[in-house]
């Protein structure tokens, strides 16, 4: 498996502050012709832009999903950049150091693309290329999708090199260009079968610690998790809840004096619920 100091000879690891972009639905509808321009004819199909805006944007999103890991010109990164800053600042930025924290750990409720934390944590498949199926709801797909194409392409780098599958329970780390965190940890959780069994629960627990390792050696100090394992890959809600917080406990424990701050980021109302109750009981 590919190490930190490896595959940072690969990628650019190098955090640069992002500026603010505000654009009109005019400009982004511009933008929007020029990347259809580019994704159509790479699919060898004719342009047709006399869509309204939302339905170019959709298009741009499902194609984005769509394409391989193929290198992009400047000037595409460079105008996907200013359309995605400026949805990213339109969603709103949630500002993680007002967050309430209890024992370093606070609970939030919402979407994990508007949070500003050094990091997040995104729930991957083992290629590490997020998901290829167009428009769909998964976090993989989201984070992938608001970040930028440098993200596919950077996993594509980190996994290329390493040469096979990330294992389940690691953790490779990205830019996240235009989201307003500054790192993407990309993590691969167990995918339950008929039951759970203790190797799922061993392997959903140190993808939470390889984060965390992770995190630490990049010098990170605000990590925000999403529900790691719970969605398609089938993980129990209320099992996985106990057993993220009681890996983020005990890391934060022995972590002694690093200035480590931890948000669970959940999106329904059950969850939330169900780390409420965890947090207040452990």
């Amino acid at each position: 498996m590919l190490s930190l100091d490896e595959y940072k000879k690969i990628i650019d690891l190098r955090y640069k502050p992002r500026p603010a972009v505000h654009l009109s639905e005019e400009e982004k509808s511009a933008i929007c012709d020029e990347m259809l321009g580019v994704l159509l004819e790479e699919r060898n199909e004719i342009a047709a832009f006399s869509y309204p805006y939302t339905i170019k944007r959709d298009l741009i999103w499902g194609y984005l999903n769509e394409r391989m890991p193929n290198p992009v010109t400047p000037r595409f990164l460079e105008i996907q950049d200013k359309l995605f800053r400026a949805e990213s600042i339109e969603r709103g930025i949630v500002n993680v150091s007002a967050l309430d924290y209890r024992e370093r750990i606070a609970l939030w409720q919402g979407d994990i693309t508007r949070l500003d934390a050094d990091a997040i944590v995104n729930a991957a498949n083992s290629s590490l290329l997020g998901c290829f199926i167009p428009h769909h709801k998964c976090i993989d797909n989201v984070i992938h999708s608001r970040a930028g194409v440098q993200v596919r392409l950077d996993c594509s780098k980190i996994m290329g090199a390493q040469g096979e599958p990330e294992p389940s329970g690691c953790a490779k780390i990205t830019l996240a260009y235009n989201l307003p965190s500054k790192y993407i940890l990309h993590t691969v959780g167990p995918m339950v079968g008929v039951r759970v069994t203790d190797e799922d629960r061993r392997v959903l627990r140190n993808s939470y610690l390889s984060c965390l390792n992770l995190a630490r050696e990049m010098g990170l100090h605000t990590v925000a998790f999403c529900c790691i394992s719970t969605g398609i890959f089938g993980f129990p809600g209320d099992e996985a809840a106990a057993i993220a917080v009681g890996a983020v406990k005990g890391w934060l424990l022995e972590a002694g004096s690093y200035d480590m701050r931890v948000v669970f980021d959940v999106y329904l109302d059950k969850d939330f619920a169900i780390y409420r109750d965890v947090l207040q009981n452990t």
